[in-house]
């Protein structure tokens, strides 16, 4: 029972073991003055910085109480994108995945515009949609899209025909047999390719609120490298991975509630 106890502790100190190491690790770079405070402040400054921009109130600071704001805006712009890239990336993903000319009709196009860097697509995503939300969606969606439609197509492919055509001899219907076979065999790739591009999905956000939006989590890590406030830089950094985690978490919790197939991952 000790053993058990002893075991369950250790696995959830586990994940906090590199951050501690890390923190430690710039503590003690602070403190010998290894690297100076202009470049990477103390933490204790970042901690300060930090708590004025998410507690404190509006005329304490230029970045003092905006977090709530920021947050709100940059959640918004990256569910509407990576919820569009979903709706688009898994159908046509297991649909290729299933049919050869499709898949041969659009792995070239595919393989060609992944390889776009996301930089190239920002000068006519603004043309096209002019400073603001369309743009930041625009380049979200284009991102998240490919990891979710490569990883949705590599599933459905994998799935043994030997499976549909048992559930064809026993009456399931294509439609039916898509949710009862396909999909929960294609689940462990649906379900990677849906956290890469979420992943994907927060660091193109940062590059669309870059282009002058007003509020935002990237817009405040740009406004702050014009003031030379790296504090509030590194604040925003610190904000946006801890968001994408929970974003992760959430994301596969309700993919856990939704599907039994995803509830078998671990």
């Amino acid at each position: 029972m000790n053993q058990t106890v002893l075991r369950s502790g250790l696995s959830g100190l586990l994940p906090w073991i590199l951050p501690a190491l890390f923190i430690l690790g710039w503590v003690l770079v602070s403190e010998t003055g290894t690297i100076p405070t202009y470049l990477l402040p103390h933490p204790e400054t970042i901690g300060r910085a930090g708590f004025t921009y998410i507690f404190g109130h509006a005329g304490e600071g230029p970045y003092a109480g905006r977090f709530l704001g920021d947050a709100r805006a940059s959640l918004y712009r990256v569910v509407s994108g990576f919820s569009l890239a979903a709706l688009l990336g898994i159908p046509l993903g297991i649909w290729s995945g299933r049919t050869r000319a499709v898949r041969r009709l659009m792995s070239t196009s595919i393989n060609a515009l992944r390889a776009v860097p996301g930089i190239c697509w920002l000068p006519l995503a603004l043309v096209w949609f002019g400073i603001g939300l369309k743009t930041t969606v625009f380049l979200v969606a284009l991102a998240a899209f490919f990891p979710i439609y490569l990883n949705a197509a590599a599933g459905a492919r994998g799935i043994d025909p030997l499976l549909l055509q048992a559930g064809a001899m026993m009456g399931i219907r294509r439609v039916r047999g898509t949710f009862a076979i396909l999909l929960p065999g294609a689940m462990p790739n649906i379900m990677t390719g849906l956290r890469l591009g979420l992943g994907i999905a927060w660091a193109y956000l940062v590059l669309g609120e870059l282009t002058g939006v007003p509020d935002g989590l990237g817009a405040v890590i740009m406004d702050a490298r014009m003031l030379g406030r790296i504090d509030i830089i590194i604040v925003g950094i610190i904000l946006i991975a801890v968001m994408g985690r929970l974003s992760d978490l959430l994301l596969t919790s309700i993919l856990r509630f939704c599907f039994k197939s995803a509830r078998r991952l671990t």
